[in-house]
């Protein structure tokens, strides 16, 4: 008897609420969005953080986040934006789908950057506490692409493949109804749960700190990213010397990993006392914050953002994946994005 990983049903795509449309996508990206939040809060709490701080510093890293994930998917899919026939206003319409991981860090980082002025915590203090975190929701945003039927490579016979329904208009051209392809979407996913016990263990036995454990966290997720883009079927455009524009992007996160680990052991052989910029800390400036006062303000912008995810639906538009994707109205999908 064949084994195989079964796709869900595509009417468990979306959700019908009264008049909304909730995507199982965008739920698994809340999802991801909370848990992220929640570790990264529980371990900067415990490193002497204010409670609610990394409520704040997400009230601009989440929404800048998912900024730089459409421009970053607009870039590497440029000809379906401005080519021929292309009206370029379809840039603004990000609810039909369309961003990616890569260009999320980007914009992300940037967010955090604004948030960590602002509340006075050490970028790098929040990055490491971040790190582990942000592979968690990778991995909780990956079951998104499950249910979309996508994110799958190239066919294979193994016993974990991934069934595909030939009606699907991704299916490759030319191959028989029932061929299985990799899966993707679980590779991506069992990798960076992985990576969370790694980068844990590796804290407790190096220290990492001042932003060593988010180098580690770029060479991990990037290292995955290069090997996933080898089994893509379609990836996106190639750049110079033919590779895929992911590619490029994942080797960048590789080396950037590698920089932050070499010149961060360097500058700061010391160990971290505390995760606040000098003279920033609520006790030096003499006042300690309720949760509530930290957290009414972090909270709301984190579920207005939240909440533009979840009205944008899938993250990808019709026909150009990232390694995320995207469903359009008629319910047909594409897998050839990914972010």
């Amino acid at each position: 008897m064949r084994t195989a990983i079964p796709s869900p049903d595509l009417s468990w795509a979306s959700i019908a609420v009264g008049p909304l449309t909730l995507h199982t996508y965008a739920l698994c990206l809340l999802a991801g969005i909370a848990a992220a939040t929640w570790l990264t809060s529980r371990r900067l709490t415990e490193r002497g953080g204010a409670e609610g701080a990394v409520l704040d510093i997400a009230m601009w890293a989440v929404p800048l986040g998912i900024v730089g994930a459409r421009i970053y998917h607009v870039l590497t899919h440029w000809g379906s934006y401005f080519g021929a026939g292309q009206d370029p206003l379809q840039v603004l319409y990000i609810w039909e789908g369309g961003i990616a991981v890569l260009g999320s860090l980007i914009g992300g980082a940037v967010g955090a950057w604004i948030g960590c002025r602002r509340t006075g915590v050490r970028l790098w203090s929040f990055a490491d506490a971040l790190a582990p975190a942000m592979l968690l929701a990778q991995a909780i945003g990956r079951l998104g692409n499950w249910f979309n039927h996508e994110l799958y490579g190239r066919a294979t016979t193994l016993p974990w493949g991934l069934e595909i329904p030939a009606s699907n208009p991704s299916f490759p051209a030319g191959l028989p109804a029932g061929t299985l392809f990799h899966p993707l979407f679980l590779y991506e996913l069992l990798w960076n749960l992985l990576g969370v016990a790694v980068i844990v263990l590796l804290e407790r036995r190096f220290a990492l700190r001042w932003g060593r454990a988010f180098g580690v966290y770029l060479i991990w997720y990037g290292s995955a990213r290069v090997w996933l883009e080898t089994l893509r079927i379609d990836p996106t455009r190639s750049t110079p010397l033919g590779l895929p524009a992911n590619v490029w992007g994942a080797l960048l996160a590789v080396a950037l990993g590698v920089a932050i680990l070499v010149v961060q052991t360097r500058r700061h052989p010391e160990p971290e006392t505390s995760v606040y910029s000098p003279g920033r800390s609520p006790a030096e400036l003499g006042a300690t914050p309720t949760a509530g006062e930290h957290g009414s303000a972090g909270h709301g912008g984190t579920v207005a953002a939240a909440g533009a995810v979840g009205a944008a639906g899938p993250p990808d538009r019709p026909g150009t994946t990232d390694v995320d994707a995207g469903t359009d109205h008629a319910g047909s999908v594409d897998h050839r994005d990914e972010r």
